[in-house]
């Protein structure tokens, strides 16, 4: 991942050159994947475990975030890129053949599910500026205001979740 910049700053402040994006470029790929796919917020939302499910599953939180719960374009950046990074790791390092998406938001937070059938706990592990891997868990520890794993009988769900100013 190119250009960690400020990542000393204060929890929060965080930013990564490499998830800009722009929402409205993307805002028709979304609603595509929504369609395609389905509303995590409704269901969760049942992806392949392979590298190009990490867009679909960027695109669905994209239109959640921005779109449905109507939330900053700052916000929806950084809930974009911890999907991207809880993806990643789902797809990398769990075996499956299907992970499952589902988004939630109640009064003052969103949480963000997802759910495999790996019972192997993910690791939040040192990382160093030469590190090009293995930052995933280190993005959400900053970004996210809570984070953690849920063992389920069979399988796990890792979850962030993030505090939103409600209007």
């Amino acid at each position: 991942m190119a250009g960690l910049e400020g990542i000393e700053q204060p929890r929060g402040h965080s930013r990564a050159a490499a998830a800009r994006w722009s929402p409205a470029v993307e805002d028709e790929r979304a609603l595509k994947a929504i369609e395609l796919f389905g509303n995590p917020t409704d269901a969760e939302v049942p992806l392949p475990s392979r590298p190009e499910s990490a867009a679909t599953a960027r695109r669905l939180a994209q239109v959640v975030v921005l779109r449905q719960w109507r939330l900053s374009p700052r916000m929806t950046e950084d809930a974009v890129l911890l999907v991207s990074e809880l993806v990643g790791n789902a797809v990398r390092h769990t075996g499956a053949r299907v992970f499952g998406l589902r988004m939630r938001r109640r009064p003052g937070w969103i949480r963000v599910e997802v759910r495999d059938p790996s019972r192997g706990l993910p690791c939040l592990m040192p990382v160093q500026e030469t590190d090009i891997s293995g930052r995933g868990l280190f993005l959400v520890d900053k970004l996210a205001d809570r984070w953690g794993v849920d063992l389920l009988p069979r399988g796990k769900t890792t979850w962030f979740e993030m505090r939103v100013a409600d209007r």
